[in-house]
């Protein structure tokens, strides 16, 4: 764990050196640039920096290992982290969008007057859009290397300053072409993305701090493993956990009720050993328990 730890820490470390420097720019240059599009990004990008604060102290409290209250360890703090990263882009994106509406109507009533938005916005659109593509491939490679959520929350967000970034682009191009709320509307059109991907994340999160099965062929899998071991005829409930990037599975299983507590014990190792040797990069624990089926009974398979 040691080394998905330093991968993760790394990973965080250079966001959040990357977002400081970025929320300073493109809010200083959003204001004297005139381009409210920029300056919604430079905001989306104060977020981030806040956010990751939150991150490092999460990840540092998942990194604890197990004691006599948390047996499991504190790795589920990785999908509460990834929650507090959701929260924080949802709130930025209503805020960004609010505020993106006020501008375009200020300008259609002529509350406020129109001032161009600076070349020099373009170059910094730009250069971020550079800089968030690579980090984007680089925390997407490293979540696939560790499994963390919070890598792949921070993934989705470096996708969505990209998408950000050519918008603040496309706006200020076409508000020189005299489509004036244009710039505007590229902050309202950003700010969109910014809270459909903060839903996600948290959604997603929350599933599995909800212990839901990774996915339909997970369960698939494991009713396959489990059927297959001779003398199993059943499986009445299965339970997944997930602990940072592993799963414990607790199952009952059916089995003729006429045989000992010693068969039904082998039985039951056979199934451990099989879904171990299966899932053993992301299998940490198998508990089994054993009930008399009925002769009648069919396979039934039941996710709890």
């Amino acid at each position: 764990m040691s080394d998905r730890d330093k991968i993760t820490g790394k990973t965080v470390n250079l966001g959040l050196f990357c977002n400081v420097g970025l929320a300073i720019i493109k809010s200083i240059v959003g204001i004297i640039g005139h381009s409210q599009a920029l300056l919604a990004d430079g905001i989306n990008s104060t977020s981030d920096v806040v956010y990751y604060l939150a991150v490092k102290f999460f990840m540092r409290q998942a990194n604890k290992p197990a004691d006599s209250e948390h047996p499991y360890g504190h790795r589920q703090l990785e999908s509460i982290s990834a929650i507090v990263v959701g929260a924080f882009i949802l709130t930025t994106g209503i805020a960004i969008f609010w505020q993106s509406l006020n501008k375009i109507f200020d300008l259609v009533t002529g509350v406020e007057p129109f001032q161009s938005a600076s070349t020099f916005v373009v170059l910094i659109a730009f250069l971020t859009l550079m800089l968030k593509i690579y980090l984007y491939y680089y925390t997407k490679k490293n979540f696939t290397l560790t499994k963390n959520p919070t890598l792949l929350a921070l993934a989705k967000d470096h996708l969505n300053d990209i998408m950000a970034s050519g918008a603040v682009i496309v706006g200020v191009i076409m508000a020189k072409f005299g489509i004036l709320w244009m710039d505007p509307a590229a902050g309202a059109i950003v700010a969109i993305f910014i809270v459909r991907t903060g839903i996600s994340i948290i959604f997603q999160s929350a599933s599995e701090l909800m212990d839901a099965v990774p996915d339909k062929e997970f369960g698939n899998i494991v009713r396959e493993l489990t059927l297959s071991v001779e003398g199993v005829r059943d499986i009445e409930d299965l339970g997944v956990h997930r602990f940072g990037p592993s799963y414990t599975i607790e199952m009952i299983i059916g089995v003729d009720g006429n045989i000992t507590v010693d068969e039904g014990n082998k039985i039951s190792h056979k199934v451990e050993e099989r879904l171990m040797n299966h899932f053993h990069d992301s299998l940490r624990r198998v508990t089994i328990h054993f009930h008399p089926a009925s002769s009648n009974k069919g396979p039934f398979f039941k996710v709890s």
